[in-house]
């Protein structure tokens, strides 16, 4: 659903509708990894809110309202876990060929924050994006629709691993945008690796959670609170969810980072539980500034959180299986054999 007062649809329903915002993925399904990436060559101001316990990021602090540099020129989503910070160096690389960056002691420098996500050993651990990948990344940039599901920084990503890997559910990467009218859009993109399960936070209906024998999914947040969980729980660890938000409206410094801040109540929305000591939970906002009216940052503000759950639930639902972890659509398709013989019919469990 789009928040709209236009009577035409809207075609691009991604982040690439954002004006001044192009995004390409680097995909790898036999090793179960990959990288996105989102660009603004002509810089955005950025912001950055990393509120998970176990992050892998890069030039955050240069986000912060406190310092010197404003203007972002990409942001990188990697898979690879620390690894995968390399493959920012491949956008840099891109974007200083062209041009894109802060000029500085007589250099175009273009500034490229980065997060990561753990997917090593879904398929390969040692096969990791670095800089040629970011690079190619840059080069399959486009504005038009994103690919979303098994792609890019959600090639190798898993959901719902609160009893283990082997009892996970395909995680992806999913955009979606609102418009909020006079021209003013918000979009977000996020990669879904989430150590907790995935709801629909309209309706509290359960997307993605762990698989029990009899194909059904349980319901992360109850599962981990409950006295039984503590004897059967694995070591958690692997986790993390990461994402952009971006707008074309005129925002401060200060501005950009609260939508980077109130993205998380998007991310809390849809993954439960969300922020634990296991994910490196990152978020970052893009505001480009094409739409140079005095914004209404409370509007924006809560289409940043509509977006980012809305990006999520994508993620996970249009994800195909991969490395023997199924995606929702094939669990849904198995229950719905299995309950076709019974005479009944498969419907997601409530969340509430």
């Amino acid at each position: 659903m789009l928040l709209s007062n236009r009577a035409d649809p809207i075609v691009n329903d991604t982040i690439t509708a954002v004006p001044g915002i192009r995004l390409g993925h680097y995909t790898d399904l036999r090793a179960a990894t990959g990288c996105t990436v989102v660009l603004c060559p002509e810089g955005a101001v950025g912001g950055v809110d990393v509120r998970g316990s176990a992050p892998g990021t890069r030039e955050t602090d240069l986000l912060r309202p406190v310092n010197l540099v404003s203007q972002v020129h990409g942001v990188l989503l990697s898979g690879g876990s620390a690894f995968g910070l390399d493959a920012a160096g491949g956008v840099v690389r891109y974007l200083e060929e062209r041009g894109a960056g802060i000029a500085f002691g007589g250099a175009s420098i273009p500034i490229v924050p980065a997060a990561i996500l753990f997917d090593l050993g879904l398929v390969r651990g040692d096969v990791r994006p670095g800089s040629d990948e970011g690079y190619a990344a840059c080069r399959a940039a486009s504005s038009g629709p994103v690919a979303q599901g098994s792609v890019g920084a959600g090639t190798g990503a898993t959901v719902g691993k609160l009893l283990g890997l082997g009892l996970a559910v395909k995680g992806g990467i999913g955009s979606y945008l609102v418009e909020l009218g006079d021209g003013v859009v918000v979009g977000a993109v996020a990669a879904v690796n989430a150590l907790g399960g995935v709801v629909d936070p309209n309706t509290g209906a359960l997307i993605a959670g762990p698989r029990t024998a009899d194909g059904s999914m349980l319901d992360s947040m109850k599962a981990i609170t409950s006295p039984e969980y503590r004897r059967a729980a694995p070591t958690a660890s692997g986790n993390t969810t990461i994402g952009v938000v971006a707008t074309n409206a005129r925002l401060s410094v200060e501005q950009s980072n609260k939508l980077a801040q109130v993205a998380h109540d998007g991310l809390a929305m849809a993954v439960r539980p969300a922020h634990t000591m296991a994910d490196g939970d990152t978020m970052f906002a893009l505001a480009t500034g094409t739409d140079d009216r005095t914004p209404d940052v409370n509007r924006l503000c809560a289409a940043t959180a509509l977006c980012v759950s809305r990006a999520i639930m994508r993620g996970v639902t249009e994800a195909v299986g991969v490395g023997g972890v199924p995606g929702v659509r094939e669990i849904a398709g198995d229950r719905g054999h299995q309950s076709a013989q019974h005479g009944g019919g498969w419907q997601s469990e409530p969340s509430g």
